[in-house]
């Protein structure tokens, strides 16, 4: 198991540096002048021409490449285009707010999903089965923006329970904090609950229909018993690669949430900086989560051959 842990964290690097190429190269086929955008329309031809240069811009692209790496690497991320502020503070910030948001939706996905996906599996082919299954399709079909925006009419217009924002203050406690990430978080955790609680569901049907756990219903062990003591262990090896899937795309995915109900997180970075043609910032902000996903990916996999008895021992041999 070391072996494939290290063989995992010494490709993470290479994987990186491909990332980092596809990156540069996609940023790059962006349509216009960056120069340009930069300025407006009504700049100079020469004043265009003078920002090319000084952004280097007028190099071949691979040795503008080969410059951004090694800049990257040092941490030296540039400076935003648009709002003249170092890259690696600007992104860093945002980030922080982003980890923020997935970990609260993240807290409250793991527990309503595995629950929902084993009384799912225990009464399979049941009317609560069939509830649960349904309405996590249904769910997990619907944007998340369509979920916020039903949200925030219901609970925020109507009820007045909850704020329509979810920015606050920079000085504000962790409780109002918190209370205004609610609605943002619950979003996404009805457009992500479906697809878990599928993972865990089928699982916890393969567990239940397996000889031990018959063993020991006969042994006369209480339904509870068997659950907690040996489907639910079964049921989490599955769950964990779709929890993981789902990690990633809370990380990721939060650009319409963002929006929505304006938060000031990387999702929104990233889509002012697509808009506006801000290379320093793209370029950075998805070598970021290129890193991030990279690092949930590998760290799934581990998990998962841990709680896999076979896959365990085919790594031992």
């Amino acid at each position: 198991m070391l072996r494939l842990i290290l063989l995992r964290i010494a490709s993470i690097p290479l994987t990186l540096l491909i990332v980092s190429m596809l990156v540069f190269a996609a940023t790059e086929a962006l349509p216009g002048d960056t120069a340009r955008t930069v300025l407006g329309r009504e700049a100079s031809d020469g004043s265009v021409a003078s920002l090319r240069h000084s952004l280097g811009l007028d190099q071949p692209m691979p040795v503008r490449y080969v410059h951004w790496l090694f800049a990257f690497i040092r941490g030296d991320w540039g400076t935003s285009f648009t709002l003249k502020t170092p890259v690696r503070e600007l992104l860093l910030g945002r980030l922080g707010d982003s980890l923020l948001l997935a970990a609260v939706a993240f807290t409250l996905l793991v527990p309503v999903a595995v629950v929902l996906g084993l009384v799912s599996g225990i009464y399979h082919n049941r009317l609560t089965d069939r509830v649960v299954s349904s309405a996590g399709l249904a769910l997990g079909a619907t944007p998340e923006f369509v979920t916020g925006v039903v949200l925030l009419v219901v609970f925020s217009v109507n009820l007045k329970w909850f704020p329509a924002s979810a920015q606050v203050d920079p000085g504000a406690g962790w409780p109002t904090r918190l209370y205004h990430l609610l609605l943002p978080a619950t979003s996404l955790v009805l457009l992500c609950t479906g697809y878990v609680a599928r993972h865990v569901r089928a699982g916890t049907v393969a567990a239940m229909r397996s000889p031990y756990v018959r063993a020991a219903e006969l042994r006369g062990s209480s339904r509870p018993r068997v659950v907690v003591r040996h489907v639910l262990r079964n049921a989490a090896v599955p769950a964990i690669s779709a929890l993981g899937v789902q990690a990633q795309f809370l990380l990721g995915g939060l650009v319409a949430v963002e929006l929505l109900f304006n938060y000031p997180g990387v999702g929104a970075l990233l889509l002012e900086a697509a808009l506006s043609k801000d290379l320093p910032t793209l370029q950075a902000t998805v070598m970021v989560l290129g890193a991030f996903y990279l690092a949930i990916m590998q760290t799934v996999d581990l998990v998962y051959r841990l709680l896999d008895p076979r896959l365990r021992r085919a790594v031992a041999a």
